[in-house]
């Protein structure tokens, strides 16, 4: 790896991390020697990048610093026209559409040596035949996520039978053949995930609830964890 890729790819180790990273973690993960890391570290911080830590300790890199846009790897490059490929043939209208731009984006902002892996990806995402149809416009349901908006839903579960719902948005799960809208569901006083192929009809309340979405979302993450463990612990009693 040359020293400038090198150098580059200390910072995006750091910035994907919240918490201190080793020079033996840096050094396993670019290959290369612990003192070697020493060195560049000593180098990024004489040329005014902030980093802050010590040997023994691990390294962080302040808030604030961010590099130019666009300074992509061949292999960072892959990854994202293969994730906006996936999108584009799974997401929603507007995402698909905003998915495509991104890949035109991407092809007209990189460097000319490095276009054909846009225009000529090597990787691709299958097409997906079998997906089934949206019954809520899942635009305006994103829209509602990133406001902390309820809404009203008319939902049947697997055996037809309807119910009426005020549920809380804050995540949409993508399977294979269907979507989920993940929400506390007032009726239930629980979180519940409801296949916007079931919805029958929805309504996009102006009454935001009373939670953050990502507060939500963490304490969503935290209840399937614990959901995990309470069925490994049955399943290994069993």
């Amino acid at each position: 790896m040359r020293r400038a890729d090198r150098l580059f790819q200390i910072i995006q180790v750091l910035r994907r991390n919240r918490g201190p990273v080793t020079a033996d973690a840096i050094a396993a993960e670019l290959e290369t020697s612990k003192r070697t890391v020493y060195r560049d570290i000593a180098d990024l911080v004489g040329q005014q990048v902030p980093i802050r830590g010590e040997a023994g300790v691990g390294y962080v890199l302040e808030g604030g610093y961010d590099l130019p846009p666009l300074m992509l790897t061949p292999d960072e490059i892959e990854a994202a026209v293969l994730g906006a490929q996936w999108v584009a043939r799974r997401g929603d209208p507007e995402l698909a559409r905003a998915a495509m731009d991104l890949i035109a984006k991407i092809g007209v902002a990189v460097p000319e040596r490095l276009r054909p892996l846009v225009l000529e990806p090597a990787t691709r995402a299958a097409p997906n035949w079998n997906a089934l149809p949206d019954r809520i416009d899942m635009g305006q349901a994103r829209r509602a996520i990133h406001a902390g908006r309820k809404i009203r839903l008319a939902y049947r579960d697997e055996q037809d039978r309807e119910t009426q719902r005020i549920i809380w948005p804050f995540a949409v799960g993508y399977h294979e053949t269907v979507r989920l809208l993940v929400a506390w569901c007032e009726l239930r006083s629980d979180f519940r995930s409801f296949r916007t192929d079931r919805v029958s009809e929805a309504e996009f309340l102006e009454d935001r609830y009373p939670e953050r979405p990502a507060a939500l979302r963490a304490r969503w993450r935290k209840y399937c964890a614990e959901e995990g463990l309470r069925m490994r612990a049955m399943r290994e009693a069993s």
